[in-house]
């Protein structure tokens, strides 16, 4: 479009669909100086408008032009097709028309051809029958000379032309043929069976094995049912004196004869390699036959004489020795056998075969026989092993010749787990069946039991009708918790083993991971029982801490006493125990429990402090710090000067110290005004139970009539919408009674074992008393009878378990004092085992993230095997 009032605007907005005359014309007329031009832009206006309208004339008359033409196109389009249709037909009739010419004209070469194919045939066919009649007349005089070398190959080659006639069977003269040649097929083969039993039964053969031996080729050509037939009769005929020796006689064929069936066939076989391998082909591996035939008949006989022995008349059980005996020589007799055999040695009974090996042949040949009866083998096995937990137990956990290191083990263990693994390679020379799920189900028995009466006992307090009684020494836990990661890690290879002997089918049944979680449920309760030994050095400073008055303190100063005596005390103690923890993964888990321990204890001993006033909770606060800071130190206390401690390490101290915070931070708002107080608790303790609220007036010293004004806030204030959403009770209040000193009593409060809360239980909660290790025994028994909570660790029974965050929840009732007993019944001993299993779980789940694979590092060099 033309220029506009000075403004131009390109044509193709005008062809859009979305024109807008409007926007267009205030685009032109965009000032009212510009109305001026209006009568300019009419005339371009309507020039551009004759423009397009001569170029849509113009466009209109090239099509109705080219309309025309393409009528015209399609008209002689049409035209030319009508013409090509004739002309594809004529081409088509005068081809079928060639075609019929050119079979008329090859039709006599054709019949040529045929003619001369069927006279080929004919003659080839003429030329066979002629060479079978005469081959048929020559083996008839060779076979009556016995010239068998001949007629072996002439007898192929009468095979072979005979197989040509088989369609021609209907012409008489062929099918005579047929009979004739058949008879003779029979004939040769009765007559070389016979002249091997003249042979055999004269005793020449060494004299006609020549003729015996070109005989064997004349059978071969014969086929299999021949070959078959003389293998059968001399089997039977080398076997029968075996058979009627030791099977007519029964002293003669007893299990305690057994080396003389063995010496026997070695005899026939060395008798068959100086004699009789030369009359046989190599192909026909006779003495393979043989020896195939041998194992079969002694296994039938085996296996009468062990049902007879079951069943004697006399009572008398049948003779493991007897048994495991037989079975050894049989075994040996087998692998002699398969050396014998098979080209490729066997493979050895500790070794996996490869691929490429061939299976072996004799492998359970005559020792399958024993197979049902290998259960005795086992009971023998198990009741050896009933005899040896006893002694381990009566043993000292480390020699008393030997220095003591930090990575040594209970000695009874590698002793135990080599017994395993000579028992394992001997069954699985025996069987690698039912009998080896049987042991393995033996093993895992005896593992529960070496976890429960040794190592159990071991670490558990015993009665030494004193008070105290005695306390396991640091040295001995160390061992302990060196032997149960041992056997931890040793279990998992156990049942790599056995699956990787036991047949496919049994696979599924062996499973040892239940007794590798009770061991690991033994190295969780020996690191508790670590730090419950620092529990018992630490226990005047709680003492020391109940008796500071937190309620006439004037202000707040430097840490106090009670916080320094019990850092040097537990750093001492740590170091002591963290240099013989030769595992990252322990010495974490032993820090950790150790932090845990000493929380719950503050915890506990706050509520012992009644009254604590502002001043006294912020001097408790900048205590817990000093205490964080300590405790930020204890892991890397062997470690050389300025190494920093594991950034997981930091976060679990300081979330187990912020469970001090939500006290000590409320405590620290004066109840003036009392708004604050309330607002304080719903922020920090956050739930809505009035007996909580009250247990922190009550140790705030507050007296009865001034707690009723706050108790009717707290109950307004918990009601408003911002708080519907608490909850109805703090788990880290609500198993704490607030008590004085004069009480007598602690508060009721057993966290379990699990974290070593149970430190608080055990060391404060009866403070008129000194504290007394006896009940440390049961306690822990109790603990792993009765559940687990929090990191799989053991629940007291009836206490309250420990929450993810650390806070307790409301107790039943306190353990009992009982000294340490290993349970006599199956259920109590099932019982133990199961929550010595969950334990382990959870306490390997918790160490898990402590760096490096559970269960890594050094560890004897003995195995399963």
């Amino acid at each position: 479009m033309p220029q506009l009032n000075g403004t131009t605007h390109p044509s193709s907005s005008l062809d859009s669909p979305e024109y807008n005359p409007i926007d267009h014309l205030n685009a032109i007329f965009a000032h009212p100086s510009t109305l001026s031009s209006i009568a300019k832009t009419s005339y371009a206006l309507d020039t551009y408008q004759d423009e397009v309208d001569e170029e849509i004339a113009a466009l209109i008359r090239h099509q109705s032009a080219s309309d025309a033409e393409s009528v015209k196109s399609i008209r002689a389009a049409k035209d030319d097709l009508a013409e090509l249709f004739p002309k594809v037909e004529d081409v088509r009739a005068r081809a079928m028309h060639t075609e019929e010419a050119i079979t008329e004209m090859t039709a006599d070469i054709k019949r040529l051809d045929n003619t001369k194919k069927n006279l080929t045939l004919s003659m080839t066919a003429l030329k066979r029958l002629q060479m079978l009649t005469t081959a048929y007349e020559q083996l008839c005089g060779l076979s009556n000379s016995r010239q068998y070398k001949e007629c072996s190959q002439l007898l192929q080659a009468v095979i072979q032309l005979m197989a040509h006639f088989k369609s021609y069977r209907s012409i008489d003269q062929i099918a005579i043929l047929s009979r004739n040649v058949s008879d003779l097929q029979r004939e040769m083969l009765e007559q070389v069976c016979e002249d091997f039993e003249v042979t055999f039964a004269k005793a020449e053969v060494v004299q006609r094995r020549g003729m015996l031996a070109e005989a064997c080729l004349v059978m071969d050509a014969l086929g299999d049912n021949a070959r078959s037939r003389l293998i059968t009769w001399y089997c039977n005929t080398q076997l029968r004196e075996y058979r009627q020796v030791f099977r007519g006689n029964e002293e003669a064929g007893s299990l305690d004869n057994i080396s003389r069936r063995y010496a026997w066939f070695r005899r026939m076989l060395k008798t068959y390699d100086d004699e009789h391998a030369v009359m046989f082909p190599a192909s026909w591996r006779m003495n393979e036959m043989l020896a195939n035939a041998f194992c079969e008949g002694t296994r039938e006989d085996f296996k009468g004489i062990l049902a007879r022995s079951v069943r004697r008349a006399d009572g008398l059980s049948l003779d493991v020795d007897l048994l495991l005996s037989c079975l050894q020589e049989t075994l040996d007799f087998e692998h002699s056998l398969e050396r014998r055999f098979n080209n490729a040695s066997r493979a050895s009974i500790d070794t996996l075969s490869s691929d490429s090996e061939k299976a072996p042949v004799f492998s359970q040949a005559i020792s399958e026989a024993f197979e049902p009866y290998l259960s005795v083998w086992v009971e023998a096995q198990d009741k050896k092993l009933s005899t040896m937990i006893p002694q381990y137990r009566l043993q000292p956990p480390k020699p008393p010749d030997e220095d003591f290191a930090p990575q040594m083990v209970v000695p009874s263990s590698i002793e135990l787990f080599n017994f395993y693994r000579l028992t394992l390679a001997q069954c699985a020379k025996l069987s690698t069946g039912a009998r080896l799920v049987e042991l393995s189900a033996v093993f895992a028995k005896y593992l529960d039991q070496y976890a429960q009466q040794v190592l159990w006992f071991y670490v558990s307090e015993r009665s030494s009708g004193q008070t105290p009684s005695k306390f396991p020494q640091l040295e001995d836990s160390i061992l302990v918790l060196n032997t149960a990661d041992y056997c931890f890690n040793t279990c998992t290879q156990l049942e790599e083993k056995i699956k990787s002997r036991i047949d496919e089918g049994f696979k599924a049944r062996i499973d040892l991971q239940s007794q590798a979680d009770a061991f690991m449920g033994i190295a969780s309760a020996t690191v508790r029982a670590l730090v419950r030994r620092v529990e018992v050095d630490i226990e005047p400073t709680w003492r020391e801490m109940r008796n500071t008055g937190w309620s006439k303190m004037e202000g707040v100063g430097d840490q106090s006493s009670w916080v320094a005596e019990m850092l040097r005390t537990i750093k001492r103690r740590a170091a002591e125990v963290l240099s013989m923890l030769h595992k990252q993964q322990y010495a974490r888990a032993f820090c950790d429990n150790l932090v845990d321990s000493v929380v719950n204890a503050i915890i506990v001993n706050i509520f012992q402090c009644k009254p604590v006033s502002e001043v006294g909770a912020e001097q408790m606060l900048l205590d817990s710090y000093a205490l964080k800071k300590g405790f930020e130190e204890l892991l890397n206390i062997s470690a050389p000067q300025n190494t920093p401690p594991p950034a997981g390490y930091i976060r679990r101290v300081n979330q187990s110290m912020s469970r001090l915070d939500p006290i000590l931070k409320t405590l620290q708002v004066r109840p003036s005004p009392p708004e604050a107080l309330v607002q304080a608790y719903l922020i920090h303790i956050a739930d809505k139970s009035d007996t909580n609220f009250r247990k922190i007036l009550d140790l705030k010293g507050l007296r009865k009539q001034d707690q009723s004004h706050l108790m009717e806030l707290f109950q307004a204030h918990r009601g408003s919408p911002r708080n519907e959403n608490l909850p109805q009770s703090s788990t880290l209040l609500a198993p704490l009674t607030v008590t004085g000193l004069s009480a007598g009593g602690g508060p009721t409060i057993a966290a379990g074992i699990g974290n070593l809360s149970s430190a608080a239980t055990l060391s404060t909660s009866n403070l008129p008393a000194r504290f007394d290790p006896s009940t440390f025994g049961s306690a822990i028994m109790n603990a792993a009878r009765d559940g687990v909570d929090r990191l799989g660790t053991p629940n007291l029974s009836g206490t309250p378990s420990q929450t993810p965050s650390g806070a307790m929840s409301p107790p039943t009732q306190q353990p009992s004092r009982a000294s340490f007993e290993i349970p006599t019944t199956a259920v109590g001993a099932t019982n133990l085992n199961e929550n010595l299993r969950n334990i382990g779980k959870f306490f390997k789940r918790d160490i898990g993230g402590f760096g490096g694979r559970f269960g890594s590092g050094s560890k004897p060099s003995e195995d399963a095997g």
